[in-house]
């Protein structure tokens, strides 16, 4: 069976799979049997440029795509939309288990027929008329504070929040998941209603080197409330002020997105 490490060996000389492992050698064999129970994510973002696009992203998602990861174990799937109109992108979320799943379920979606019938119009789009502009993905490492997804509520009117936290150089960035997953930044979130989806480092993608998480919301008047309870916390108030978690020394961008689901998400 591939492992984690089997994915970071295979990308060879970049820099970011060398400084992880190094990084995580130490501790590797004492948390052999962690690092297995934790969840890998690919983060999907397909462009599109027309209402056309979009509507045929959903019915390939929906009746095509979610069915056929769910029947090889990929579950859940996560469909959403930026709140901005002005982005034209959908966003999809995959849980995988295993490193296994995360590098064969491509090759076996083109070995199910019921996906390739179900998905026809969509995967066979001519290229005068493409099924979307482009897809991007990015593959996640689960934190071993949170290892696994945690799937809200479905409560209508529910919102969701992306937040990807890029950083100077990758000790930087592990310097900035020790916050969460040794200092206490998990827990205080779960404390004052910062609703974890999902916590991971990112391992393949762009805008490296980064975290990426999600968080769920009842509405916009409970994430504007509880990220007030976060910030005047006095636990925050003093993680911050220690001098080695300062964001001047560890981060250097945050993207900020709020999304709505797509009525067939499953997150």
């Amino acid at each position: 069976m591939t492992t984690r490490r089997e994915i970071l060996a295979a990308m060879g000389g970049v820099g970011l799979a060398a400084t992880w492992s190094e990084a995580h050698a130490a501790p590797a064999k004492a948390d052999a049997k962690d690092e297995s129970a934790r969840d890998l994510y690919e983060l999907r973002r397909y462009h599109v440029e027309t209402d056309e696009q979009k509507s045929g992203l959903d019915a390939y998602l929906r009746d095509a795509a979610i069915p056929a990861l769910n029947r090889l174990g990929v579950s859940p799937v996560g469909v959403f939309y930026p709140e901005d109109k002005a982005l034209k992108v959908v966003y999809a979320l995959l849980r995988h288990k295993t490193a296994d799943s995360l590098l064969t379920t491509g090759h076996k979606l083109q070995a199910d027929a019921d996906y390739l019938k179900a998905g026809a119009s969509f995967l066979d789009a001519p290229a005068e008329k493409p099924a979307y502009k482009r897809v991007e993905s990015s593959v996640l490492y689960a934190f071993k504070g949170m290892p696994e997804i945690e799937t809200p509520p479905k409560s209508a009117g529910r919102i969701l929040q992306l937040r990807i936290y890029e950083s100077p150089s990758v000790k930087t960035n592990l310097k900035k998941i020790e916050m969460f997953n040794d200092a206490g930044e998990i827990p205080l979130f779960r404390k004052v209603g910062l609703h974890p989806v999902f916590f991971g480092q990112a391992i393949f993608g762009d805008k490296l080197p980064n975290l990426t998480y999600m968080l769920a919301f009842e509405s916009h008047a409970e994430l504007d409330a509880n990220w007030k309870k976060f910030v005047e916390s006095p636990e925050w108030q003093a993680l911050k002020g220690r001098a080695e978690y300062s964001d001047k020394k560890i981060l250097s961008g945050i993207t900020n997105i709020v999304l709505t689901p797509a009525e067939y998400s499953q997150v």
